[in-house]
């Protein structure tokens, strides 16, 4: 699975899966005003949650573990990830609500996915991306920092830092001026 390599679900997939849908459950059960029950339960099931990170519940995943949240990480309600290959999420990025991080992928050939043949490739999003409500990113799909990407869009194929996307297929509508920083120790 990690590889992009061909799998077929088995029970040791499938005991993976039931551990992440009874971690997200208890995350998604737990009552607002439990904020340490909560954030307990989202670090039980996210493989890892940077500082100040913060995911609005109900969130859906597929193992859980393979998620990286950086520091200061916003997702709200209703996120799918699903992770069988990693997804990494960089630092002070916000994700809109009913966003989809789709890793899997099945074959075109009939036969092959009739056989329960699947594969998964990872999604990379860099630091301070913005994804609007409802965004899909697809298997394999890099984000550039500091992207922005419209919502309802559908992300199939790399998306370079600093510009604004969407659509479906998301595409780059404009870049967005880098701020040069000035040296204050100066």
């Amino acid at each position: 699975m990690l590889a992009g390599e061909p799998y077929r679900a088995d029970a040791e997939v499938s005991v993976e899966t039931t551990r992440a849908d009874t971690l997200a459950t208890i995350f998604n059960t737990t009552a607002p005003d439990d904020a340490e029950g909560r954030a307990r339960a989202l670090a039980d099931l996210i493989g890892e949650l940077g500082a100040g990170a913060h995911v609005r519940p109900p969130l859906r995943v597929d193992l859980g573990y393979r998620i990286t949240l950086g520091d200061g990480v916003f997702v709200n309600f209703g996120a799918v990830m699903l992770d069988v290959a990693p997804i990494r999420i960089g630092a002070h990025t916000q994700i809109g609500p009913n966003v989809q991080l789709l890793t899997p992928t099945h074959p075109i050939d009939p036969e092959e996915r009739r056989a329960g043949w699947e594969s998964a490739e990872p999604i990379t999003i860099g630091e301070n991306v913005w994804l609007g409500g409802g965004v899909i990113v697809c298997p394999g799909v890099t984000i550039g920092d500091n992207t922005v990407v419209g919502a309802g869009a559908v992300v199939a194929r790399d998306l370079p830092a600093n510009v604004v996307a969407v659509g479906n297929p998301a595409r780059v509508i404009k870049e967005i001026p880098v701020k040069e920083t000035v040296d204050e120790a100066v």
